[in-house]
């Protein structure tokens, strides 16, 4: 799997913000305002905090991936329902890399209390 980037040379750095506008978003993202609210339209991970007279405020995890959806479609030369395909199986398989590691997690404690276990009965 080829990894995106993200942090584009032609991309200003993200400020570290909490809010950005729409404006802001679409100068840090290279992408114009109309399709970024068109985009959200069609990525259910793209939901932007919206406010008093329906002003979009996006959040850093937004941009990243505006960026991401950017790269896929500009860089990689995805369709918008390829690139939603690849961001919904991204999205799955670090979902269950974190399951795993969870269980994992899980089995290691279970390992660790029955060997103090064997400990305090062998003692």
């Amino acid at each position: 799997m080829t990894t995106v980037d993200l942090f584009d040379d032609d991309l200003p750095q993200i400020p570290d913000r909490v809010y950005f506008t729409i404006g802001e978003a679409s100068r840090l993202c290279g992408v114009k305002p109309h399709v970024l609210r068109y985009w959200e339209q069609e990525f259910e991970q793209l939901e932007p905090d919206k406010r008093r007279g329906n002003r979009r405020y996006y959040r850093y995890q937004d941009l990243i991936m505006i960026r991401r959806i950017r790269a896929l479609v500009h860089q990689q030369g995805f369709t918008l329902s390829g690139a939603k395909q690849r961001i919904h199986d991204e999205d799955m398989t670090r979902q269950e890399a974190s399951h795993d590691d969870s269980k994992g997690m899980a089995l290691r404690e279970v390992i660790r209390e029955l060997e103090q276990v064997r400990r305090l009965l062998s003692d």
